[in-house]
């Protein structure tokens, strides 16, 4: 293995390495799901309820482009942008959850392995493999503005199956307990954390993209 392709292979194998959990967590949580709403509401929506968790999609978002990246394919998942949105959607994820959800409930067995999978392990895993191994092409500012196109669209979901289920993934986007005022006082907070970690992530891809064109000095 020559020097100039050694970089590449470790990138493609971390990749690889974070879709793979990635996936299994969110394998893992299917089947769980669908065990818990057999014999409720069946598996069409107890499909629907796992897709409409941030989580889920997020993950999903996460195995999308790393095994994109691992297995050097094209189209829109390879693409920088992409790589940001979830970066950002990810670490979102492990923030509110960690913040607020985790003191919710105390999952035991199997679904502990999925929760810590997809929570813990996969935010931080594909933070660190987004920072230290994947390419940086300097995103504009304005990328930002453009991430947050997902989550309105997540929001704008959530509102309209709650709706008409009257199930929420999230308590603090609950409409029925806590009223139309203080969700959408909690939607502009997690808005805010949106806007600031999509900041702070350009601003770490512009400045590795910097250091990493600049030549080196002997």
């Amino acid at each position: 293995m020559s020097s100039g392709t050694s970089p590449d292979v470790i990138r493609r194998l971390g990749a690889a390495l974070v879709g793979l959990v990635s996936l299994g967590a969110l394998v893992l949580q299917y089947v769980l799901i669908l065990q818990n709403t057999r014999d409720t509401i069946g598996p069409v929506l107890g499909t629907v309820r796992f897709i409409s968790y941030f989580t889920i999609l997020s993950n999903l978002g996460v195995v999308l482009v790393t095994l994109t990246f691992a297995l050097h394919r094209g189209g829109i998942f390879s693409r920088a942008d992409a790589r940001g949105v979830v970066a950002l959607c990810i670490g979102v994820t492990g923030i509110v959850y960690t913040a607020i959800l985790r003191h919710l409930w105390s999952p035991q067995g199997a679904q502990w392995w999925a929760d810590s999978g997809l929570h813990y392990a996969v935010p931080l895993l594909y933070v660190l493999w987004w920072v230290f191994l994947s390419p940086h092409a300097g995103l504009a500012w304005t990328s930002t503005l453009r991430w947050l196109v997902f989550p309105a669209v997540y929001t704008v979901w959530v509102f309209v199956r709650g709706a008409w289920v009257h199930e929420y993934p999230y308590p603090f986007l609950d409409v029925d307990q806590l009223g139309w005022s203080r969700v959408l006082v909690n939607s502009v907070g997690v808005l805010v954390l949106f806007v600031v970690v999509g900041l702070l992530l350009v601003a770490i891809d512009r400045l590795l993209a910097k250091r990493l064109a600049r030549p080196l000095v002997a």
